[in-house]
């Protein structure tokens, strides 16, 4: 027990040692009168190492006169509260959360009274956290720059406008995330053009992933010069055999334009219906005939494909669900109905231009951002 020089500080004394927190009594000239067992063990000093000195003579300069500061606010205000340190026996600091409040003896005598509470262990944590956020801000970087990498490479897949043989040919491609599970497709070949808008199930990286499996699976069974309806088949057998998954499941549309012939080839699975359209006239609707692909053997159906006559002006229109499946702020959706009357009304534009006005009308429906991805491939017959 320290010995204390005032009468009126016995009466306390069991109080004050019994405290969680270390407490020291200073006089009205900043000298340490009282430190209890509990802050001489935090600091590692003894009571003679205390008792008599001033506090702020335990720290440099600079921080004295940070600490002096506080005791001169605690001398206007009576109280305060602030975080600060302790020095050690060892010469380490101990971080304490200071409360100090003036209190008068029965003769009138200023002291104060401070309790000093031990939050090192929260510090600890704190700058654990820090060094935790530090690496999961560093990692966060470095999945936004694969991420912008694998977006570049997909845009890089992704059709551009072209001319085949007097067909024109339009595009367009919006991810719902930064990469997305749609992809459109357009092989020209000397004698056919072939033209495949997929839909992976869900959104981002482990659907690009899976769709950049199937458009390469594909590009190598339209170079084999595999005809629509065995395509499919094969895509679906590669999914179930090669990824063995049944969380990613994909809808398709494909079709193969021959100009020689003048009929376009047209397979669907588990897709909404393609669309063509003769300028000025309701579009007509290409429904999928076999299931979605990617789950069982047996989706795609043994008359899967089917042979169309088309004429000169004629346009075909293949998209994915991002279109129809838009909400107004009713919370319609625009449906595949909805997309036919927009297709309809914008069939006498140019090729371009009716291309970006079913993208702008489709926005102009919807309520808020996109909430898949979107793709669509759209071809005049010359």
């Amino acid at each position: 027990m320290v010995e204390i020089p005032h009468e009126w500080l016995d009466g306390v004394v069991g109080i004050l040692e019994s405290l969680n927190q270390g407490v020291l009594i200073n006089n009205d000239c900043g000298e340490v009168v009282f430190a209890n067992a509990l802050y001489l063990k935090m600091v590692g000093k003894s009571a003679d190492d205390v008792i008599g000195s001033k506090v702020t003579s335990w720290y440099p300069a600079e921080e004295a006169q940070a600490l002096q500061r506080q005791i001169e606010r605690r001398q206007r205000e009576g109280s305060n509260l602030f975080e600060f340190y302790v020095p050690r026996h060892d010469g380490s600091r101990l971080p304490v959360v200071i409360t100090a409040r003036q209190i008068e003896d029965p003769n009138g005598q200023i002291f104060s009274l401070v309790t000093l509470t031990d939050i090192s262990a929260q510090k600890r944590a704190e700058n654990e956290l820090r060094d935790v956020n530090i690496q999961l801000e560093q990692r966060h970087r470095e999945i936004e720059e694969d991420l912008l990498l694998a977006a570049r490479v997909q845009q890089s897949l992704a059709p551009g406008s072209l001319m085949w043989g007097g067909a024109s040919v339009e595009t367009f491609y919006q991810p719902v995330r930064t990469i997305g599970g749609d992809f459109g497709l357009v092989a020209p070949r000397p004698d056919h053009l072939s033209l495949m808008i997929c839909d992976v199930s869900g959104h981002g990286i482990g659907s690009a992933l899976v769709a950049n499996r199937i458009y390469t699976e594909t590009m190598s069974q339209i170079e084999r010069g595999a005809a629509l309806s065995p395509m499919m088949e094969h895509l679906n057998r590669f999914v179930i055999g090669s990824l063995r998954s049944s969380v990613f499941y994909f809808t398709v549309v494909a079709a193969r334009l021959d100009l020689a012939s003048r009929t376009l080839e047209f397979v669907g699975a588990g897709h909404p219906p393609a669309m063509i359209v003769k300028p000025g006239e309701a579009p007509r609707l290409l429904e999928s005939r076999s299931s979605v692909l990617g789950l069982l053997h047996d989706a795609v159906d043994a008359g899967a494909a089917m042979n169309i006559p088309v004429e000169a002006g004629d346009r075909v229109i293949l998209y994915t669900d991002g279109f129809t499946e838009s909400f107004n702020t009713r919370d319609d959706m625009l449906g595949v109905e909805g997309l036919a009357e927009i297709v309809r009304e914008t069939s006498k534009l140019p090729l371009p231009e009716m291309t970006q006005e079913i993208v702008n009308r489709v926005a102009a429906f919807r309520h808020g951002p996109p909430a898949d991805d979107m793709s669509l491939v759209a071809v005049e017959i010359p």
